[in-house]
């Protein structure tokens, strides 16, 4: 197999790949007996008509068309791993050149055009020391907590007053433009000063009572008329003011396991202080992942650029097409963030070596499904089926990669050494945990593994 490489962008190569009849042959061969399998010949067994048979029949452009579509992808895939090619999309593929009968000595020719992993230097790990901010746990954010939990146990009550912040008041709305209505509501609940409905109704509801109503100009947030000017008529039905329980004892026995209050509040601090070492060792990652983005320059491929930056608009409007220039730039930036992390955590990955095993991966998905209270062979049949195997390996070997990377760089915090181990692990602490993991296997989430395997499987023949 002959493999020309041609770079069309820093992200995106031509691949021109010239296969040898040798190679192709095997090809011919198994579309052969797949074809004898279909088709039923007077003399022959099912299954079983000689190949001179199925040209004649089928003609041996049909047979070397079959053998091309399972040719192609295996070839390609060979191709990338011998020119140390990383892909990020699915290729353009174009055959060029295919044999007309079984002495035709032309050779198969195809074009593959792909956006690939460009090539990255990163910095050296050794000697690396990164410097991370101290978080500490105030009484403010106690007391936050502690009227998180008093909201959960409050209850509403009417009140004969004009509505105000904080308080919920029952609402029906109407938007019209031109003079038709285009939408409403009856019956909404509404917090006054949350800022979830619409830009301009807590201004419009602030001061009104039950009864009443006005009429602001707001912009519709959804539906055929996302993004136009409506005028929107709002009626308030009723306000109702939260009534929070009274801070004792007798609240932390019915919010809590706890006799007092004095023990709630001890478990809520150690509540915010593993948080707040949960948010330490966040901003230790990104710190890592600056350090290793610094002086870098990361060019992306535009097109995975453009369709993250279109499902990132899906996710905040219904038609990407009229996002406001504030989603574009948002979805932009996180999209321009997520690809030049994926890049750099892939290149870190290779790197360092990080190898991905079935269990890793069958783990991996199990927490998702268990995450979304799904079954997690059902689950991860599903990601097999899917084709979506390939992104949770990805992700597996950035996760590891990244926990790798860390564990070989120093973080200090005011001066003193900073220790991640509860949330990096230990290499011979993840290995055991891996083998406890496959010891302790379910039987749903050994078929999991018993479908990852097969894949993986298949993957490592084509490759």
């Amino acid at each position: 197999m002959k493999i020309s490489v041609r770079n069309l962008e820093p992200t995106k190569v031509k691949l021109t790949v010239t296969v040898d009849p040798e190679e192709f042959d095997p090809y011919l061969d198994q579309a052969r007996k797949e074809i004898a399998k279909q088709i039923s010949v007077p003399g022959f067994r099912k299954g079983h008509v000689p190949g001179k048979i199925i040209d004649q029949r089928v003609g041996f452009g049909a047979v070397a068309g079959e053998a091309v579509n399972a040719a192609v992808p295996e070839l390609y895939s060979k191709a990338l791993e011998e020119k140390k090619i990383r892909p990020m999309a699915q290729p353009e593929l174009d055959v060029k050149e295919l044999p007309t009968s079984e002495k035709d000595d032309t050779k198969v020719k195809f074009i593959a055009t792909v956006e690939r992993r460009p090539e990255i230097e990163l910095p050296k790990l050794d000697g690396m020391t990164l410097e991370v901010a101290k978080t500490e746990v105030t009484d403010e954010d106690v007391d936050k907590r502690l009227d998180n939990l008093r909201q959960r146990f409050g209850t509403l009550v009417g009140v004969d007053r004009p509505a105000k912040k904080g308080d919920f008041a029952n609402i029906d709305l109407d938007a019209q433009i031109d003079g038709e209505s285009v939408d409403s509501q009856e019956g909404v609940s509404y917090e006054l000063g949350s800022g979830k409905l619409l830009d301009g109704i807590d201004e419009a509801l602030d001061g009104l009572s039950a009864g009443e109503e006005t009429t602001f100009e707001g912009t519709l947030e959804s539906g055929d008329h996302e993004g136009e000017k409506a005028q929107i008529k709002v009626k308030v039905n009723s306000v109702k003011a939260e009534e929070l329980p009274k801070l004792d004892d007798d609240f932390a026995q019915e919010a809590s396991e706890f006799d007092t209050l004095d023990e709630l509040k001890a478990d809520i601090r150690k509540q915010c202080e593993r948080d707040s070492e949960g948010r330490q060792a966040n901003e230790a990652r990104d710190a890592f992942l600056d350090a290793l983005k610094k002086d870098v320059e990361i060019p992306l491929p535009e097109g995975v650029r453009k369709d993250m930056v279109e499902e990132r608009l899906k996710q905040v409007t219904a038609d990407p097409e009229k996002a406001t220039d504030e989603q574009k730039k948002e979805a932009e930036e996180a999209a321009d963030k997520e690809l030049q992390d994926q890049i750099v955590l892939d290149t870190l990955a290779e790197q360092l070596d990080v190898k991905v095993s079935q269990a890793d991966v069958t783990n991996f998905l199990a927490s998702i499904a268990q995450q979304y209270g799904m079954d997690p062979s059902a689950f991860i049949n599903a990601i097999v089926q899917n084709g979506q195997l390939g992104s949770a390996v990805q992700e597996v070997g950035r996760s590891k990669g990244l926990l790798a990377g860390m564990r070989a760089v120093k973080f200090t915090c005011d001066g003193k050494d900073l220790d991640l181990t509860p949330f990096l692990g230990e290499d011979e602490a993840v290995d055991e945990a891996v083998e406890d993991a496959e010891e302790n296997e379910s039987v749903e989430a050994a078929s999991a593994a018993a479908a990852v395997a097969d894949e993986l499987s298949d993957q490592d023949k084509a490759e």
